[in-house]
C-alpha cells in the first residue's frame, strides 16, 4: 500500500465527507430559484402535467444536486486523498494536482470524480495545462507522463493525438497511486457509519430548501386559485427583456 497508514487514511476519509457535506449544504443555502428557473425548460414542465409547485421545486433541487454533487465530491473528496497517499508534492499548476517524480519520469496527475467530466472545451484546457507543467519541467531531463485519473470507473486510455495523457480509473488507478489494488474498496470500507451521521443534517437543509422554494415560487407564478400561472411563468423565462 501507499505511505499512509490505515488509520491516516480513515482520518482522512472522516475529514473528506465532512467537506463533502459542507460544501453541499452551503450549495444548497446559496441557491437561487429564479436564476435556476431561467435555465429551464417551462413548456417541458407543462408538457408533463406537473400541478403542484412541489413537483417543479423537487425536481429543480434533484437536477441540480445530482449535477454539482460529482464536482463536488471529487474536489472534497477524490482529490485530496490523491493528494495524500501519492506521495508527490501537490502543483502550483491550475489543472494540475500532484507531481510525482521517479528515477526517470516526471508524473503530472490531474485528478477527476469520474471519467465523463467536462465538454470538449475544458477537454482542450487540460491538455493545454499538461502542456504547460511539462514545459516546466524540461530542465529535469526526465520523461513526462500526463496522468488524468477518475475516482470511479472502468476507462483506461494510452495518449493519442486528441489526448496527450493517459487516463486511468476506479482500481486501476487507485493502484498505480498506492500499489495497492484493494485501496479502491478500502476507501469505500473506511467510510463506515460517517455518511449516515452527516445525512441527518443534510436532509434537514434539503427540506429547508424545498419549503423556500416553494414558497417563492408560489408568490411568484401562482394565481389566486392555487394553480401555476404558466404565462407568467413563460414570460419570465423566455420573454424578451
Amino acid at each position: 500500500m501507499s505511505h499512509v497508514s490505515f488509520r491516516t487514511l480513515e482520518r482522512l476519509i472522516k475529514t473528506s465527507l465532512a467537506d463533502f457535506y459542507r460544501r453541499r449544504i452551503v450549495k444548497l443555502q446559496g441557491l437561487d430559484l429564479k436564476a435556476t428557473l431561467r435555465r429551464k425548460n417551462p413548456y417541458l414542465f407543462r408538457a408533463t402535467g406537473v400541478q403542484k409547485a412541489s413537483e417543479i421545486v423537487k425536481d429543480l433541487l434533484r437536477a441540480y444536486v445530482s449535477s454539482s454533487d460529482e464536482t463536488i465530491f471529487g474536489d472534497a473528496f477524490f482529490e485530496p486523498i490523491a493528494k495524500i497517499v501519492t506521495g508527490g508534492t501537490v502543483s502550483d499548476g491550475y489543472g494540475v494536482d500532484v507531481l510525482k517524480e521517479t528515477k526517470d519520469r516526471c508524473i503530472a496527475i490531474s485528478v477527476k470524480s469520474g471519467p465523463n467530466w467536462g465538454n470538449s472545451s475544458q477537454r482542450r484546457r487540460q491538455v493545454q495545462d499538461f502542456e504547460q507543467v511539462r514545459q516546466r519541467l524540461l530542465k529535469t531531463h526526465k520523461a513526462f507522463d500526463a496522468l488524468l485519473g477518475y475516482g470511479y470507473g472502468r476507462k483506461l486510455s494510452d495518449p493519442a493525438k486528441d489526448h496527450p495523457y493517459r487516463e486511468r480509473s476506479g482500481q486501476a488507478f487507485w493502484e498505480e497511486l498506492t500499489g495497492d489494488p484493494e485501496f479502491y474498496l478500502k476507501l469505500m470500507r473506511l467510510m463506515k457509519d460517517y455518511p449516515r451521521r452527516h445525512r441527518q443534517q443534510y436532509k434537514l437543509e434539503w427540506s429547508k430548501a424545498v419549503n423556500r422554494f416553494e414558497r417563492e415560487f408560489l408568490i411568484a407564478f401562482s394565481m389566486p386559485s392555487g394553480e401555476i400561472d404558466w404565462e407568467k411563468f413563460a414570460r419570465f423565462n423566455s420573454g424578451k427583456r
